[in-house]
This record gives C-alpha cells, sequence and structure tokens, in this order.
C-alpha cells in the first residue's frame, strides 16, 4: 500500500535547499502531492506532501531526509496522512476559491485577526498568505506609504452578502480597505478600465471650480454633494448647476484646467496598464474640456464628457448634446466594451457618485474611489485609505511587477 507522508521543513533560507531535499525524495522514487513555500525575513517554512510507493519502505526515506536536514541546520517534522484524510482534502477542489485583499498604510495585526475570523465564521479556510506591496521602511513617513496583504481562501459562504457587509464594517472601525473577489479566470485578465473624472482622476469638482470663479460657488457646491449622496435626479441637478454658470469667460476654463491636481497614484496606475495593454476610458458627468486635457496628459483611449456650450467667449448656461448621467455611463461601458471584444467581466470601472453606481455594477470590478458612504455600501469593492495605484493589488500585481514596469 502506498503511503503518505506530510514533511513540514523550517530554518534559514538558502539556495538549493529544495533541489537538495527533493532529489533525495527521488531517488526513492516519491511521488509529489501537494507543495509550499514561504519566506519571511529570511526565515523559509517549507511543506510537501508526499506519496511512498508501495514497493518502497520509509524508514530509509525518512533516515536519508533527517541526515540532510541536519547538514543543513533546518528543522523537520514528519505526519504520516491517512488514504481518507487525504481524500477529504482532494474534495475540497471542489469549494470555490476567493481572494481577500487588505489595503492600507500599515497593516496591523487587529486588521489580520479580524478580517481571519470573519473568514473563518464564514466557513471560508485561509491556503495561503502574500504580502504584494513592498517591504516598510523603520525610517520612512507611512503616511503616504502603501501596505497590502492578499489572502487565498476557499469555501462556499451561506451569505455573500453579509459577509461583504461585515468587511465594510471592519474596515470602517479599522482604517483598512478590504476587497473580495472569487478568484476566476477572469480576475486575472481584466482588459478595460473605465473612470469617473471628478474627485476620482482628479481632486477637484470642475463644476465646482468654475463656479467659484462665477461667484456661485456655494450654491453650485450644495446642489453637487446632494446630487453625489444621490438625493437629487442629476441630470436635473446638472442642469440646475449648468444654468448658474451663464456668463462666464471661456478664458476661465484653462486656468481652472492648469490647477487640476491628479489623485494619488492616477499617473502610476494608468502609466502601468498603458504598459500592460490595457484600454482605458473617461466616463464623467463633468465637461468634455477637461476630460480632452486629462487624456492628452494620461493617455486615455476613450472619453465621453458633456460639452459645455460657449458663444461669442462666454459659457451660456448650457450644455449640448445627451448628459452623461449614470445611465448613460453604464451604457458607454457597454460600448466600449463590445468595441474592444472584452467581455463584462473583463471590465474595471472606477468611481466616486451615486452617478457611478450604474456602471460599477456593470464591470467585473467596479471600485468605489473615496466614494460617499451610500456609494461604498451598495458597490462590490471600495478604496479609501489608499491611492489610485492601489487597484492594482485588486488585480494580483505585486510591487515588485509595478516597479520593474517604470523602468521600461
Amino acid at each position: 500500500m502506498n503511503e503518505i507522508l506530510l514533511i513540514n521543513v523550517s530554518g534559514s533560507d538558502k539556495p538549493g535547499l529544495t533541489s537538495s531535499i527533493t532529489r533525495i525524495m527521488a531517488e526513492y522514487g516519491l511521488v509529489i502531492l501537494d507543495i509550499g513555500q514561504a519566506v519571511i525575513h529570511d526565515h523559509l517554512t517549507w511543506g510537501i506532501l508526499v506519496q511512498i510507493p508501495a514497493a518502497q519502505e520509509s524508514a530509509p526515506v525518512l533516515k536519508d531526509l533527517l541526515f540532510r536536514m541536519h547538514e543543513l541546520n533546518l528543522q523537520v517534522q514528519f505526519t504520516p496522512v491517512t488514504d481518507e484524510q487525504y481524500m477529504e482534502w482532494v474534495k475540497g477542489k471542489g469549494k470555490d476559491r476567493y481572494i481577500v485583499t487588505l489595503l492600507s498604510r500599515e497593516i496591523t495585526a487587529e486588521q489580520i485577526a479580524t478580517v481571519s475570523g470573519i473568514t473563518a465564521t464564514n466557513g471560508l479556510n485561509i491556503d495561503n498568505i502574500s504580502r504584494l506591496s513592498s517591504r516598510l521602511s523603520l525610517y520612512e513617513d507611512r503616511s503616504q506609504a502603501q501596505a497590502c496583504v492578499e489572502f487565498s481562501v476557499r469555501g462556499n459562504p451561506q451569505d455573500l452578502n453579509g459577509l461583504k457587509k461585515e468587511f465594510l464594517q471592519v474596515a470602517n472601525e479599522l482604517a483598512v480597505d478590504i476587497a473580495f473577489q472569487k478568484d476566476d479566470i477572469f480576475r486575472r485578465n481584466r482588459r478595460l478600465v473605465v473612470f469617473d473624472m471628478d474627485s476620482t482622476l482628479i481632486e477637484a469638482e470642475v463644476i465646482d471650480e468654475l463656479a467659484k470663479e462665477a461667484g456661485v460657488g456655494d450654491q453650485v457646491a450644495e446642489i453637487t454633494e446632494s446630487a453625489m449622496r444621490g438625493e437629487l435626479d442629476f441630470s436635473q441637478s446638472f442642469r440646475k448647476r449648468v444654468g448658474l454658470l451663464k456668463g462666464l469667460p471661456e478664458t476661465v476654463l484653462e486656468n481652472v484646467c492648469q490647477r487640476l491636481v491628479l489623485t494619488e497614484g492616477a499617473e502610476k496606475l494608468i502609466s502601468t496598464l498603458r504598459k500592460l495593454g490595457y484600454k482605458t476610458a473617461i466616463l464623467s458627468g463633468g465637461f468634455t474640456y477637461f476630460a480632452k486635457h486629462l487624456q492628452q496628459k494620461l493617455g486615455i483611449d476613450y472619453i465621453y464628457a458633456n460639452e459645455l456650450d460657449i458663444k461669442d467667449g462666454l459659457v451660456t448656461g448650457e450644455v449640448t448634446g445627451r448628459i452623461v448621467d449614470g445611465a448613460r455611463k453604464a451604457e458607454l461601458l457597454h460600448e466600449i466594451a463590445a468595441r474592444e471584444g472584452v467581455q463584462l467581466q473583463q471590465v474595471i470601472a472606477v468611481g466616486d457618485g451615486a452617478n457611478d453606481l450604474p456602471m460599477l455594477s456593470a464591470a467585473g470590478l467596479g471600485v468605489a474611489f473615496r466614494a460617499k458612504p451610500l456609494v461604498k455600501e451598495s458597490a462590490k469593492h471600495s478604496i479609501s485609505t489608499l491611492g489610485l495605484d492601489s487597484i492594482l493589488y485588486l488585480l494580483g500585481f505585486r510591487e515588485s511587477d509595478t516597479a520593474l514596469l517604470e523602468e521600461l
């Protein structure tokens, strides 16, 4: 009868360990059923599940392995595994796999303890934990640092919506963002990313900036906030706000354009996406004039926004064409995806306001970025603690991956 053995190894990491150990196993014809390794601060933890052929006795194998481990100054533990235990483990492959991603300026033990506790109570078992961010310095200011840890979990939770609500509550309490995604082929093959513009790609609401120049800043800002919270119909509120801009000189648009500030991580995110062959789009309830500026600056492939009507060098208080509201954003997302030949599951949508919810729902990965409470609660995922480039972590990219691309 074949014998199954779990071998756990730990000690100081050095080149050639895996080769040295598995070479002995090869001499006895062992079959590798599972293998995994992690190195933290140059300390190795290595596990391998092997099957010893029926024609082979286990004693000589264990003797040679123990001797080699002693030579390498490694600790080793052997655990017999019954056929029943092994087959129960094999059956686990039928369970769904999910990725839980923690994003913060620094990851704390409390955050990991709480999140792993939630996964356990919802029937999810952690298979692997990986750090995707770079190593934190002891001496640098962490106010702009990025920390990301990814859990690979397996199981069939009974209440996915309840699980996500638990994560959202914890995220608010512990200053951490928690993304929960199904680990499937689409997660690793996104191809199109669409962005809202105002308060997403840039830190301002352009219409509020124009209103300040027109002397109606407070009135417009109040309407904008109400619309973003979902308290007003976007199209009606938009026309009302634009109407207050009547008579504004066209030259003011350029002045406002020049002082716009990109959101943290926007430039890095889009540069990385372009190098990886992703298509990008701006779907904005703002104005085309400013979207074109960002298109040229960042290399965006598509832009759709509202055309501000200008006559004789003055804003008329009207817009031409169909208003880009929430429904229109979702339509445009579908249109661009079809044009590029990608599935909706391969689309990422990023926005902050209530008018972004239709496109966030339509996309395979919808991210509410530094969003209003209503939007955070309604969207599939939210990011509030880090910059836009942290979206790369949700795709499984490591900091070392993006650093390499920056050199190209």
